[in-house]
């Protein structure tokens, strides 16, 4: 007898369903906006509140929706052209065998003491979200994170969860996170960084829930470690494998280093790649046809989780197209000062999470949501502090479940797990780290953080 076949809908069928559903909404919402002032403090348009205006519908009707994904794409050109190139040069990379031998020595190092594998990387992930919010740059370490955890016998699912989950963790609860907290704060006119202690504790709480969580999950799909046992090369190979290694090496370093001290984007990181991985062919032996090659299979494999990251940026594109965006925030926030202060706190959290699947990235929802909620907290009495933890724990922990996260849908198809897999294993835990939320808010407001 066959197995069944897996009735969940592939990425892709989700992410034209939504983009569906988006359109859909475009029709059936009234169309409206805020108006907007260039903030000199952070350098973006920000909403004026009280200023939600209904103005012309323009629906997007069935081709337009589909026009959307091609847009959608051109729109997340620079983030595909990483995926594409990370891809090719770690085909390159691995095809020299240097990779392997070198994941092979760490799997080795660390027999015996597979317990601390996930929570180390873990916290290196974890510091990398809490940082730099560390997303679409984990793709190009999902090769290498599949390797060292199918050499400790862990699954892919928990690769994933050690790497792009802590780094959501890390992001989500982060006092110094530029790309949520930061922004956030300056748009409530808040110090930089200030609540840090606070912040810091319901970090390491969450932050040590998420490894215990995936611990659980690694500890209970446990299998034999996979024996890679390739021959051993003659001196001369082993010393061009090793310039092979260090040229990775080397890469990976610069990964934080060109983003964070060297203003680099994705596009000086896509370079970076393609450099690394003709390099290493080349070094290795395999000549410019034989690289070329190793890229196109490269290519070939990361088509998918390249195509999804385009797939999921439609969404907005169809939102904006039918000037609805705007319509859902105001529908979201408008019922929060009816509620108690502590209940409409924890309820920004749950606005932040519905506000997210149709808004992927959480710096354009800090300055679109922020000017709303801030003078709303003022009115209810709930100090802005705390209204940018509602936001970082609704929008930030949202990146953890939504498919329109086009960074967690490209590391989850490099990696070979399935979405639905993901959801039974992040669902539970997120619903833990969200109660966790909840309940850092309503101490805040206890103890009058401010």
């Amino acid at each position: 007898m066959t197995a069944p076949a897996n009735r969940f809908p592939s990425p892709f069928v989700l992410l034209v369903a939504c983009i569906l559903l988006a359109a859909a909404l475009t029709w059936i919402l009234p169309a409206g906006r805020y108006e907007r002032r260039s903030d000199p403090v952070t350098g973006r348009d920000v909403v004026v509140p009280g200023t939600f205006a209904r103005v012309e519908r323009q629906p997007v009707g069935a081709f337009g929706a589909v026009v959307a994904i091609p847009k959608g794409i051109a729109a997340a050109a620079d983030v595909i052209a990483l995926v594409f190139l990370v891809g090719g040069a770690f085909a390159v990379i691995e095809q020299t065998g240097a990779l392997r031998r070198g994941v092979d020595a760490l799997a080795a190092a660390a027999q015996g003491r597979e317990a601390l594998v996930i929570p180390i990387t873990s916290v290196a992930f974890a510091a990398g979200g809490a940082t730099q919010n560390m997303g679409e740059e984990i793709i190009a370490l999902v090769p290498v994170l599949l390797l060292l955890s199918r050499g400790l016998g862990f699954d892919a699912l928990t690769a994933a969860a050690m790497s792009i989950g802590a780094a959501i963790v890390g992001a989500s609860f982060s006092p110094v996170n530029p790309f949520q907290v930061l922004i956030a704060q300056k748009v409530a006119q808040l110090p930089p960084g200030s609540g840090w202690p606070f912040r810091i504790a319901v970090l390491l709480l969450a932050l040590a829930l998420w490894i215990w969580g995936t611990w659980r999950h690694a500890s209970r799909n446990r299998q034999l470690p996979e024996a890679h046992g390739l021959p051993a090369p003659d001196p001369a190979l082993t010393r061009r494998l090793d310039v092979v290694l260090l040229l990775t090496l080397a890469a990976l370093v610069m990964v934080p280093i060109g983003l964070q001290r060297l203003g680099w984007g994705f596009d000086e990181l896509s370079a970076m790649f393609l450099i690394v991985g003709v390099a290493a062919g080349l070094v290795a032996g395999m000549g410019a046809s034989g690289t070329a090659s190793a890229f196109a299979e490269g290519f070939r494999a990361m088509a998918g989780a390249a195509l999804l990251i385009g797939f999921a940026k439609a969404i907005s594109v169809v939102l904006e197209q039918g000037i609805v965006l705007d319509t859902i925030v105001q529908g979201l926030v408008a019922p929060l000062d009816q509620l108690p202060r502590t209940a409409s706190a924890i309820g920004m959290m749950g606005v932040h999470v519905a506000v997210h699947v149709p808004v992927p990235s959480v710096s354009s929802q800090a300055v679109l949501t922020m000017p709303i909620l801030v003078p709303l907290s003022d009115l209810l009495g709930i100090s802005r502090q705390v209204t940018v933890l509602a936001y970082q724990y609704g929008a930030g922990l949202c990146e953890m479940i939504t498919p329109t996260n086009g960074a967690l849908m490209a590391v989850l198809a490099a990696a070979g797990v399935p979405f639905n897999r993901w959801i039974r294993f992040a669902v539970p835990l997120f619903l833990l780290l969200f109660l966790l939320g909840a309940a850092a808010v309503a101490t805040a407001i206890a103890i009058g953080l401010d």
